[in-house]
């Protein structure tokens, strides 16, 4: 059963990488780092390359993108692990991916907020505790 670390793109994720290290070690499961590619940021890509060559992206092409950020995110913090990208919103993409993969746990980050935002998570953060169906492990992230 694999142990799921949501990552984003801008980042921190040492925190989110190293919690799902750290339960994939106990359990001796393997890590699969995930991002999911929303839809700005696949407008975005789509955008730049058709002002630049004339031609849109193929979804294979924007979910190796993806891949890649999860692969930068996670090098030289998991030891081994299985990057994984994926396109559309993230709470459903990380939900129906934890869902078909029989995950064990999934982590996900979480920013500081004020107090009054305290109460609440992210939107993707919430959402995931809210829908998944395995536990989640929330990491409240330094900074940033």
């Amino acid at each position: 059963m694999p142990i799921v670390a949501a990552v984003d793109r801008d980042g921190p994720n040492d925190q989110v990488l190293e919690e799902a290290q750290n339960l994939a070690s106990g359990f001796n499961d393997e890590v699969h780092v995930v991002h999911v590619l929303n839809q700005k940021e696949f407008r975005e890509i789509e955008q730049t390359s058709v002002e630049e060559t004339g031609t849109t992206v193929s979804m294979d092409e924007i979910r190796s993108f993806a891949k890649e950020v999860a692969d930068e995110a996670a090098k030289g913090v998991v030891d081994t692990y299985h990057p994984v990208g994926l396109v559309g919103d993230a709470a459903d993409e990380l939900v129906d991916y934890v869902d078909d993969n029989d995950a064990r746990y999934i982590v996900v980050g979480s920013r500081k907020r004020s107090p009054v935002g305290k109460a609440l998570f992210g939107s993707v953060a919430q959402s995931v505790l809210l829908s998944a169906p395995c536990p989640v492990v929330a990491v409240i992230q330094d900074g940033e």
